[in-house]
């Protein structure tokens, strides 16, 4: 399988880059093809200046984005909930890559479209602070219903499995390692 991974959070360094490689050698040592972006490394501006009313021209690091969502079969993304959403480098790089005619299409007469990313499953790993359950319970999961419906099952991208890891600030090292070790078992196996 050829995986694409991107790293939502902006610090490498962090719990969530921790799960990133986690993900990434697990899927190489499965046998699959691995291509990686960690956000806070690559330089694109996350702003869509004007909508979609003008073409703005996309960076190196987001051309090189686009050719590895359409490469891949499986996109996973790792990012914590800030807000209660997603953070906002992950955001502008939706807004920034998955444009249209390269995600989707707007039908001319009609309120349809066409999603280009068919054939394509996603993977999506959150961490926070709070527990799950009030990240449902408050938000109604506002993360999810944004990233995975919003945006990926938009452009066509399903099916889409999801691994939420609560309370994170509380974990201890043994709780935080076993968390690792889920992730490594959450890649699938060929």
């Amino acid at each position: 399988m050829k995986i694409y991974i991107i790293l939502g959070h902006p610090n490498k360094d962090s719990f969530n880059g921790s799960i990133f490689e986690a993900y990434k050698n697990s899927a190489l040592n499965n046998g699959h093809e691995v291509r990686t972006q960690e956000l806070g490394e690559i330089k694109f501006d996350p702003i869509l200046w004007q909508g979609y009313k003008e073409n703005q021209s996309l960076e190196p690091d987001l051309l090189i984005a686009q050719e590895n969502i359409k490469w891949c079969d499986k996109l996973v993304i790792v990012y914590p909930i800030w807000w209660g959403s997603m953070p906002a480098l992950l955001k502008g790089f939706f807004d920034r890559t998955l444009l249209p005619s390269f995600a989707f299409k707007y039908h001319t007469k009609g309120p349809y479209w066409d999603k280009f990313l068919k054939g394509r499953s996603a993977d999506i790993i959150t961490t926070s602070d709070a527990p799950n359950f009030y990240i449902w319970l408050m938000y109604r999961n506002s993360d999810l219903n944004s990233v995975k419906r919003a945006t990926l099952k938009f452009c066509g991208i399903k099916p889409i499995r999801v691994k939420r890891f609560g309370s994170i600030k509380n974990k201890s090292n043994e709780q935080l390692a076993r968390i690792i070790k889920e992730v490594q078992n959450f890649v699938p196996k060929i």
